[in-house]
C-alpha cells in the first residue's frame, strides 16, 4: 500500500484575480506572478520527495495550466490527470466580470459579504458554497477517495471554493469554520490519510 497522500493546490494568481474581478466559470488564464506561484509550489513538492500516481483538476484553464506546471517542476508530467467541471470554481452568476469594489457599491458592502462569506446564501444565477459542495463531494466519493484508500499519492489543482468543500470534509469543520478560511494561491495543503479516509497527518507548505 502507497502513502494516501493527498494534495491540494488552489491555482495560481490569474488575471481575474490581479484585476480584483469575480471570475467563477470564465475561462481567464495566469498572470506572470500565478505562473511563478504554480513553479514554486511543484518545486515545494519536490523538495518533500513527493511522486504522484495520479493529478486532478477542474475543466478551467487556471487550474490545468497550474497543475500542468506542477508537474513540470516535478518532473512527473507522465501521470494519469482527469479533469472534470465537478472540481470547478464556485459559479458567482450575475457578479461574473464585475471588480469586487463595484459589487459593493452597487449591492452594498453587506450583500456582497453575504454572497462571498456565507456557506448557503448564492448570488443571483450563481452558486452558494453549499451548491459548489453539493458537485464537488459526490465527485471525491465516487472518483478520487477510492484510489486514495488503494495508496495513490494524489495531486489536485482546483479553485478556492472547491478545495473549501473538500477541505470541509476533510477536516471535519463546520459551515462557519470553511467559510472563515483563507486558501491562498499556489500554496500546497498536503494531507495524509488513514485507511478509514480520516486525516493523519497535515502540512501548510506556505506556513
Amino acid at each position: 500500500m502507497g502513502e494516501r497522500i493527498l494534495v491540494l493546490v488552489r491555482h495560481g494568481e490569474s488575471e481575474w484575480n490581479k484585476k480584483n474581478l469575480f471570475t467563477g466559470w470564465r475561462d481567464v488564464d495566469l498572470t506572470e506572478a500565478g505562473v511563478a506561484e504554480a513553479r514554486a509550489a511543484g518545486h515545494k513538492l519536490k523538495a518533500q520527495g513527493l511522486r504522484f500516481d495520479v493529478a486532478f483538476t477542474s475543466a478551467l484553464v487556471r487550474a490545468q495550466r497550474s497543475l500542468t506546471l506542477m508537474l513540470e517542476e516535478l518532473g512527473q508530467k507522465n501521470i494519469p490527470v482527469f479533469k472534470d467541471q465537478a472540481l470547478n470554481e464556485r459559479d458567482y452568476g450575475d457578479l461574473v466580470g464585475l471588480n469586487k469594489d463595484d459589487a459593493r457599491a452597487k449591492w452594498g458592502a453587506e450583500q456582497v459579504h453575504l454572497w462571498r462569506r456565507s456557506y448557503d446564501v448564492a448570488p443571483p444565477g450563481g452558486e452558494s458554497l453549499r451548491d459548489t459542495a453539493a458537485r464537488v463531494l459526490p465527485y471525491y466519493i465516487g472518483e478520487m477517495l477510492p484510489r486514495l484508500l488503494r495508496g495513490d499519492n494524489m495531486l489536485v489543482a482546483a479553485h478556492g471554493n472547491s478545495l473549501r468543500a473538500l477541505i470541509m470534509v476533510l477536516e471535519r469543520l463546520t459551515p462557519q469554520q470553511i467559510v472563515a478560511r483563507e486558501l491562498a494561491t499556489g500554496v500546497p495543503l498536503i494531507y495524509r490519510l488513514n485507511a478509514d479516509s480520516t486525516v493523519a497527518e497535515y502540512k501548510d507548505r506556505g506556513a
